[in-house]
């Protein structure tokens, strides 16, 4: 089981390992998004209309701010700038607006500096409304802070367990993990889960700790010297 949620397009490295090892695998997503309602969004004391312009880093973001917006009357300007951390993010936005190119911006490389560069030609006289997860990272904020921008941090959405009843958690032969919220998403919906030879896979650090501190076994630790991705850990426990 891979604790994902199932590929669009039905290609992935772990469809490809399935067939090559006559295994089955089944994605299931052990987290969703959920929104934050206007009444705890006006918590915060933020009017979306004081900003001039909008961090955008996921689909997700760019969901819930129109969400909020139209939840709370707020008619976003045709004049709001939007700053996005892809290119696909910043195609997203023809969901909601009209695609202009002066007002929407992406990183030309695909990484937070990029993001920044594009920002920094309206730094000067500009509030800048960056919204996030509940749990996020400060890598953003902090590189907006020390550049000097105005800005701040709206809290939009959040990361909850996903129901997982419907499965058979005793049934999976090998459970993959990419998140310590996948982890405690596991043991929200079975709180007496027992390991027992199920083979326990986790990719980066936040996991490794979080299954750690469960009590679970580490049997496939990505990535490691010889397998930087979650498959070729697999392959190398598998003796592939």
């Amino acid at each position: 089981m891979i604790s994902q949620p199932e590929p669009a397009n039905g290609k992935s490295p772990y469809i490809d390992l399935a067939k090559e090892i006559g295994a089955e695998v089944k994605f299931q997503k052990f987290i969703q998004m959920e929104g934050l309602t206007s009444k705890e969004f006006r918590e915060q004391r933020i009017a979306i209309l004081n900003y001039q312009a909008v961090v955008l880093t996921n689909r997700v973001s760019v969901d819930n701010y129109f969400r909020l917006a139209e939840a709370l009357r707020c008619e976003v300007p045709v004049e709001m700038r939007y700053f996005c951390s892809s290119e696909a993010v910043a195609n997203y936005l023809q969901k909601y607006i009209v695609y202009r190119k002066r007002k929407i911006f992406y990183s030309k490389n695909g990484q937070l500096s990029g993001l920044l560069s594009e920002m920094q030609r309206y730094k000067e006289g500009n509030k800048f409304l960056v919204p996030m997860a509940e749990v996020h990272s400060d890598e953003l904020p902090d590189m907006l802070g020390k550049a000097g921008f105005d800005y701040s941090v709206a809290i939009m959405y959040r990361t909850v367990s996903s129901d997982l009843s419907s499965i058979n958690i005793d049934e999976q032969d090998l459970i993959a993990f990419f998140s310590p919220l996948g982890i405690e998403s596991l043991f929200d919906n079975f709180p007496d889960y027992e390991q027992g030879e199920t083979i326990i896979a986790v990719f980066g650090k936040g996991a490794e700790t979080a299954a750690q501190k469960a009590g679970l076994r580490i049997d496939i630790m990505a990535p490691n010297p010889k397998a930087p991705s979650m498959k070729m850990a697999m392959e190398q426990f598998l003796g592939i």
